[in-house]
């Protein structure tokens, strides 16, 4: 069976450290990769979960939309730029493929429900929490570690 790996990117610094990771201890041949990411809900990137504030979000649809897209194409960019990463250090163009979505349940529970598509290992950055906020509000790399079952997971410094 040949390994899928699937390769949770944002468009962090540590998303690219683990993609130029992922070239130093994987050999080229045999393995397909496929760079993940989500776009965050307008919820999450404004933090707009507020009542009294959602008649002015609503008014503003328009232009959050944009603020959307251009996030999209931020981390569009980000999984591109580690494909040529990868295609640099040797791996096939064919097996490398760029998968982006929308956020539907949650950002890890996301890269969970893709991994059980039929991935072998899921590589992601561990994002730069302090270590106060990381022990507050977790961390996508430790939510997905903390409740995938039967994925392996690599987390890059």
């Amino acid at each position: 069976m040949e390994e899928k790996i699937l390769i949770a990117l944002d468009d962090s610094q540590n998303a690219i450290r683990t993609v130029e990771f992922i070239t130093r201890i994987f050999s080229p041949g045999g393995k397909d990769f496929v760079l993940f990411s989500i776009v965050p809900d307008m919820a999450a990137l404004c933090d707009m979960n507020s009542p009294e504030l959602t008649p002015y979000f609503l008014s503003q649809d328009h232009s959050f939309m944009e603020i959307r897209e251009q996030k999209r194409n931020a981390l569009l960019s980000v999984l591109e730029n580690a494909k040529n990463i990868l295609t640099d250090a040797g791996f096939d163009p064919n097996r490398i493929h760029i998968k982006i979505q929308d956020k539907k349940k949650g950002i890890a529970r996301d890269i969970i429900d893709e991994a059980y598509s039929g991935y072998t290992l899921i590589a992601m950055g561990r994002r730069g929490l302090s270590g106060v906020e990381e022990f507050l509000f977790g961390s996508v790399s430790q939510k997905v570690i903390h409740t995938v079952k039967g994925v392996s997971v690599l987390i890059v410094n």
